[in-house]
C-alpha cells in the first residue's frame, strides 16, 4: 500500500517537473492545436495540468485513508479498497482513452501509463486483502494464564 501511496505521490509531482524543465505538456496541447497562441496553450496545458493534480491528491487521501483502515483492521477496510481500486482504474482509464477536438487523447499517454501504477498497487493490495483472514474489527487479546 505504501508503494501505492509513493506512485501517485510520484504521479502528482510529475507534471510539475515536466512543465519545469521539457515542457512536454504544452508540446501535446501545440501538436493538437497548432494555430493557438501561446496563452491559449497555456491555459489548456494547466487546465491538464490542475486535472492530473487534483485527481492524484484526491488519490494520496484515498491511500493514507486506506492504509488508516487496514492498520486498524477496519471491518470495511476490504470494501473500501475495493472502491477505491475501482476509482483508481477509471481514472487510469480516463487518461488513457478520453479524446476531444482535436486531441487523439487528451491527457499525453506517458502520463495515462503514469497513472495505471497506482491502480496497479490498488490491485494488489485489493488480492492481498482478499487472501489476508477476515477483517476482525479489532486486534484479538492476548489471554493470559
Amino acid at each position: 500500500m505504501y508503494a501505492g501511496l509513493a506512485l501517485t505521490a510520484i504521479a502528482a509531482v510529475v507534471p510539475f517537473i515536466d512543465t519545469a524543465t521539457v515542457d512536454s505538456l504544452s508540446d501535446h496541447v501545440r501538436r493538437a492545436y497548432p494555430d493557438w497562441p501561446a496563452n491559449l496553450v497555456t491555459g489548456d496545458r494547466n487546465a491538464i495540468i490542475v486535472y492530473l493534480t487534483v485527481v492524484t491528491l484526491l488519490g494520496i487521501v484515498g491511500w493514507l485513508w486506506t492504509i488508516w483502515a487496514v492498520a486498524k483492521r477496519k471491518r470495511w477496510s476490504r470494501p473500501a479498497a475495493t472502491v477505491m481500486f475501482v476509482l483508481g482504474i477509471g481514472h487510469a482509464s480516463l487518461c488513457l482513452s478520453f479524446s476531444g477536438g482535436r486531441y487523439a487523447n487528451v491527457v499525453p499517454y506517458p502520463y495515462g501509463a503514469l497513472a495505471a501504477l497506482p491502480a496497479l498497487a490498488g490491485l494488489a493490495t485489493v488480492v492481498l486483502l482478499r487472501l489476508r483472514g477476515p477483517a476482525t474489527g479489532a486486534t484479538p487479546v492476548e489471554k493470559r494464564p
